[in-house]
């Protein structure tokens, strides 16, 4: 909520869509009544509040249901109606009656709220009165936990991270933990208690709500509600032996079903969510939770249930015990791999308090930075990677330089290259003769990277070949995703691309998926590289659904990135502007130098596909020391497009000295994208053996099958052929060159060449398109056939609803087809 005269809500345009469509309909004469539904702290009252902001020209009455006066009769209709003496004991005709009172005031909007704690009668005549205001200019809207018979419902669903932390950032917390996140479970109420106070109050409107609402519960209802809080993974069959042993009767399920505290799923009997476990469990007396992890743990088989048998222990156990300390961290880790981090971290809380021994302490600190490097702040993983190491480094080496390689990653993520440099020193002083495969490769690694970094290519070449080769022998999926790196590294983009598939896959026989959106990186940068743009944007996008559904916000982030850094390639403003706002907020807050640097030659990009050179100058300053945005290998790979800028900017001697060290990466790995790319640098310096190096780039593009460069590449050396009076062989590249633009749907690099081909002396009549659909239209046309909306396509695909109405268009005209039913038949 904002300020008293002013209702903000976030999240919740559906929902207000909803009530400005009723009200409309209202003015119109078409009333009628609608109940705003959900659980206690979902916001219902604030709808009712946005409702009456909006409600302009109407009369406004107000009522509320409370519990005290549930039994006084018509205790609720007394605060709506201006004269209730009159009003009748018969049911039906005291329902008439309301309805005419309410009809003959219109325009009018009743605000019913706490509806479910009515007298009975009132909320009986309402309900009666509504559902027949269909003629009248009267919305009667209420609020309630529960349905009520005949009425049309608008649930509040949970908002969702994004809404949950704007609310969040209205009440001072800019920089949410997860934790804060996974407890408040999308209640606006719980976000704002929380904000407050970290956690919810003792005396807080939400506990007194659910208390009020779990007081009301019999015995039996009351201790399923407890048992389900306690076990997350409850099922029925336990449940059964559990109520049998204590005499609760089975039936009570329903009663904490409907009431709202428990969910079933399958075989599965599930707290609604982690908000309310989190309330019952903490509000419950300490005597009720020790006798119900007690039961529990009496009903479970300790083989087939040892994980839940390790956490009824775990609370119960009252001092330091190592064995189940470990057990613990064993599962909290397992569940971490499988992507399931808000459980992790539950684990690992529990753990904490019984691990008193330094490994033990070093196994959570390295389980805790790895879930904040995906999670939180990656310079504050580091940190704690960086402490797990030592306490690690005594009794478990491969842990110790596990915790070492990921701080090293994170340092990355973060931009702090002085860390990296210094945590790749300190893992060498690690190195023995008798090393294994997966720490040779971790040193080689750091070897391999901190000399690449550091622009030293020769020296970097052999160790991280070396890594390419253990990452093609090791089965493990973070191997495959540190040779990926390397072989990318190394300008072998078939190589990287096959390591990072072969972690993706290695990941799904294993089930650990929280390192699929991570490979995924890998598959989409080296897609990228050889110019496989439809599958770089499939890769990118999937990276971007995984990383969301299992709680990565910082690989999110990567991928929006990539995705932004695809649609600039191809100068393509819109799409590449909406990813990087999606992206900017948790780049700014989370201290994310690797995509902010990608931002950054993003946006450079699209400026130099717009023929603005001196912006896309001006945008790579911001990838200088100093500015937070800083990844030398980003930069390295950027250096094309810089040298370009400056180039064009008449700033020859700066783009030459940016170009050296790029040709000599070039060389050290032979590899033709990169080589294409500084010749073509050479040829945009104005050299006098400018043509040749043209040409020779021409060639590589085409020996590396990189068709979206080449026609960049082919544009460049037209306009130097047109202005040397060579018109003709200008003509025949910028044809080229148009057809490739026109097949990745780089409009705006379409637009130069037709330009330049006119300017060439070629009467061209209009941009033709290509008969087939380009890669985004094909996304945009599989969803349509789906079902998807337009809202919903622009949220999946990151791109603003007005790029998925032009695409649309496209797709029907180049299709020949009218409707969104014709185009799903194609599909079927």
């Amino acid at each position: 909520m904002g300020s008293d005269d002013q209702v903000v809500l976030r999240g919740r345009d559906r929902e207000l869509t909803v009530l400005r469509r009723a009200l409309a309909d209202a003015r119109d004469g078409r009333g009628g009544g609608l109940v705003v539904l959900g659980e206690p702290g979902s916001g219902r009252t604030a709808l009712l509040a946005a409702a009456r902001a909006e409600a302009d020209g109407f009369a406004i009455r107000s009522a509320r249901g409370v519990a005290a006066e549930r039994h006084l009769r018509h205790s609720g209709l007394l605060q709506l109606l201006p004269e209730p003496a009159d009003l009748p004991a018969d049911p039906l005709a005291l329902g008439r009656a309301v309805h005419a009172a309410l009809a003959a005031a219109a325009p009018l909007l009743c605000l019913v709220d706490d509806a479910d704690l009515l007298d009975p009668g009132s909320r009986d005549a309402l309900a009666f009165a509504a559902r027949r205001l269909s003629g009248s200019g009267v919305l009667v809207l209420f609020a309630a936990g529960s349905p009520l018979d005949g009425m049309p419902g608008l649930w509040l669903e949970p908002l969702g991270a994004e809404a949950s932390a704007q609310v969040l950032a209205d009440h001072g917390v800019a920089e949410p933990a997860p934790d804060l996140l996974d407890l408040a479970s999308g209640n606006p109420l719980a976000l704002t208690e929380l904000a407050a106070a970290s956690r919810i109050p003792p005396q807080s409107r939400l506990r007194r709500a659910v208390r009020d609402r779990l007081a009301a519960l019999g015995p039996g209802a009351r201790e399923i509600a407890l048992m389900a809080a306690l076990d997350d993974w409850l099922d029925v069959d336990t449940l059964v032996r559990a109520t049998e042993r204590s005499g609760v009767d089975l039936r009570a399920l329903e009663e904490a079903r409907e009431a709202g505290f428990v969910r079933l799923d399958g075989d599965h009997v599930l707290a609604t969510s982690p908000l309310l476990q989190a309330l019952v469990r903490e509000d419950a007396p300490l005597a009720d939770r020790r006798a119900t992890h007690t039961l529990l743990l009496s009903v479970l088989d300790p083989r087939r249930h040892r994980l839940r048998c390790t956490w009824h222990r775990a609370a119960l156990a009252g001092s330091a015990d190592p064995k189940l300390a470990g057990e613990l961290l064993e599962s909290a880790s397992e569940f971490w791999l499988a992507g399931r981090p808000r459980r992790a971290r539950a684990l690992l809380r529990q753990a904490r308090p019984l691990a008193r021994d330094t490994s033990l302490r070093g196994v959570a600190d390295l389980l805790q930075g790895s879930l904040e490097m995906r999670e939180g702040m990656p310079a504050v993983a580091s940190q704690t990677l960086l402490v797990a190491a030592n306490q690690l480094a005594g009794s478990q080496r491969d842990h110790a330089l596990t915790a070492l390689m990921l701080a090293g990653e994170a340092s990355c993520v973060a931009g702090d290259y002085v860390r990296y440099y210094a945590i790749a020193d300190r893992a060498q002083q690690l190195r023995r003769p008798d090393d294994s495969p997966r720490t040779r490769l971790i040193l080689d690694h750091f070897a391999g990277m901190s000399d690449a970094f550091r622009g030293r290519h020769d020296r970097a070449a052999a160790p991280l070949r070396r890594v390419v080769g253990l990452g093609g022998v090791l089965d493990e999926p973070v191997a495959k995703i540190w040779a990926s790196q390397a072989a990318y590294t190394l300008g072998d983009a078939a190589r990287a691309h096959e390591l990072a598939v072969g972690a993706v896959t290695a990941a799904g026989s294993r089930g650990t998926t929280a390192v699929v959106p991570w490979a995924l990186v890998y598959v989409a940068v080296s897609e990228l590289l050889l110019d496989r743009h439809s599958a770089a944007l499939s890769s990118a996008l999937e990276g971007l659904r995984m990383a969301r559904t299992i709680g990565q916000p910082n690989s999110a982030v990567d991928h929006l990135t990539i995705l932004a850094l695809e649609a600039s390639l191809r100068g393509d403003r819109d799409t590449a502007q909406a990813r990087l706002d999606a992206a900017a907020h948790e780049v700014a807050t989370r201290g994310l130098g690797r995509p902010g640097a990608l931002s950054t030659w993003a946006s450079a990009c699209v400026d130099l596909a717009e023929d603005r050179p001196e912006d896309a100058l001006d945008r790579f300053r911001l990838m200088a020391a100093g500015t937070g945005r800083v990844h030398p290998g980003i930069r390295a790979m950027a250096t094309p497009h810089f040298v370009e800028a400056a180039a064009r900017c008449g700033q020859h001697v700066k783009a030459a000295k940016a170009l050296a060290p790029y040709e000599d990466w070039a060389r050290s790995t032979g590899c033709d994208v990169r080589m294409a790319l500084s010749h073509r640098c050479r040829a945009l310096l104005g050299e006098p053996d400018a043509d040749e190096h043209f040409e020779t780039a021409i060639e590589l593009h085409r020996a590396s099958q990189t068709a979206l460069e080449l026609a960049k590449t082919e544009l460049f050396y037209a306009h130097r052929l047109r202005r040397n009076r060579k018109a003709r062989a200008a003509r025949e590249l910028l044809r080229d060159a148009l057809k490739i633009f026109q097949r990745y749907d780089a409009a705006r690099w379409a637009e130069r060449t037709t330009a330049e081909l006119r300017a060439a002396g070629e009467s061209v009549p209009g941009c033709a398109k290509p008969g087939g659909l380009t890669p985004q239209q094909m996304q945009i046309a599989r969803l349509v056939a789906e079902g998807a909306t337009n809202r919903e396509i622009a949220a999946q695909l990151v791109i603003s609803h007005r790029t998925v109405d032009h695409h649309l268009r496209n797709i029907f005209a180049r299709l020949g087809i009218r409707s969104r039913v014709e185009l799903a038949a194609r599909y079927r």
